[in-house]
């Protein structure tokens, strides 16, 4: 691969991570405070707003991977500011404590201390929001390594151009900011049924290799506990339409964007890892919940491969769409940031292709918005795992 820029400007954190945007995120921590935290969000232009919509009640690994993905939003370093809000206050001082040892500014407000009252809230949410808004936009971006890079490597609505170019192509980048010292990770636990072994093989540790392979089988033992058959469901229907069978197929080519390099642990949702390098994490398949997931662990930029058209971006992470579809490629002007039907023609190279996505992404990470960023496609959207008392 070529040689683009090295650096990119970025926004360093008091943590040592790297921003590549600087928002302020309004987040409400329970479902009670979720219109009034849109509300707040609405009278803040430029800021983000993720609402969870649960609280009381949930039992085991709801409840730890909901406090987990909760405080990963808020610490990863896309955001400048949090303007945390709930109706639980030991909830929300303890991810506000939590929160600010990252020393990015955190307000904490309850509905408690504000009488019960959602416009009082609201009112003085607004304002702590605003003087958060001024604080952050006084940072400026700095030139940063890749090393700094983390991606979350995701695809959606697969075909056979997403598994013999996309994919592989996002490979090639999980290689080369791995090699750089940054960090990249994916998901889709079920659409490694079939090709398992080949990631296991990769494990840094004989104990990665086999919590890779239980992880599998996990998900399928899940499936077939809940007398579903793959056949139908995964594949799905878009991607059976564009010419994918089993999900045995799908999972090869689901693989690719892992790259080649060794996979140092298997996350659990929303948890961050522990060393650079590449990571593997037990999660759903479904794109808004895995992505999620990524961010929430850290990710600051999301590489998202679609064969048929996917416009779903993640909120708090820019994500660069790519596509290698020829038909998509003509039709999706404002959904794909960066296509490369040419290679799946046989026109260009893997190789020549992979320098011009890093320059994008250098771009992206400078400041540079994407088609979802432009259009307002993001969304946070965080698994559940049981049901609630």
């Amino acid at each position: 691969m070529g040689k683009p820029a090295v650096q990119f400007a970025g926004y360093l954190r008091p943590d040592g991570q790297v921003g590549l945007r600087n928002r302020l995120l309004v987040l409400s921590a329970t479902g009670l405070t979720g219109p009034t935290g849109r509300r707040i969000a609405g009278a803040l232009p430029g800021s983000v707003f993720v609402s969870m919509p649960y609280d009381g009640g949930l039992l085991g690994d709801d409840r730890d991977a909901q406090l987990r993905t909760l405080l990963g939003l808020g610490l990863n370093p896309n955001v400048g500011a949090v303007l945390l809000i709930g109706g639980n206050p030991p909830k929300v001082a303890q991810l506000a404590e939590q929160m600010a040892k990252s020393g990015k500014p955190v307000v904490a407000l309850t509905l408690d201390e504000c009488d019960h009252d959602a416009l009082t809230l609201t009112d003085r949410a607004i304002r702590s929001g605003a003087r958060l808004m001024i604080e952050i936009s006084r940072q400026r971006r700095q030139p940063c390594s890749l090393a700094t890079l983390f991606l979350g490597l995701e695809c959606g609505r697969s075909d056979p151009s997403s598994g013999l170019v996309a994919n592989p192509l996002l490979g090639l980048m999980a290689d080369h900011i791995v090699d750089a010292g940054g960090k990249a990770v994916f998901g889709e636990t079920t659409e490694w049924l079939g090709a398992e072994h080949l990631l296991a093989r990769r494990g840094a540790t004989p104990a990665v290799g086999k919590a890779i392979l239980d992880a599998a089988l996990d998900h399928e033992q899940r499936a077939i506990d809940a007398g579903l058959d793959l056949t139908g469901d995964n594949p799905g229907p878009t991607n059976i339409a564009g010419g994918l069978t089993t999900i045995e197929e799908k999972s090869l080519g689901n693989i690719a964007k892992s790259g080649s390099r060794p996979i140092q642990s298997l996350l659990g949702y929303a948890e961050a890892p522990a060393t650079p390098g590449l990571h593997a994490m037990k999660a759903a398949t479904y794109a808004p919940e895995s992505v999620t997931g990524f961010t929430a662990a850290g990710a600051n930029l999301i590489l998202f491969t679609t064969g048929q058209g996917n416009s779903f971006v993640n909120l708090i992470s820019p994500t660069i769409k790519v596509s290698a579809n020829p038909d998509s490629d003509k039709r999706l002007l404002e959904q794909l940031d960066f296509s490369c039907p040419d290679v799946f023609t046989g026109a260009t190279s893997l190789a020549e292709a992979a320098p011009r996505l890093l320059a994008l992404m250098i771009d992206v990470a400078s400041g540079t918005r994407t088609w979802g960023e432009v259009l307002g496609e993001g969304e946070e959207v965080v698994s559940r795992f049981g049901a609630s008392l």
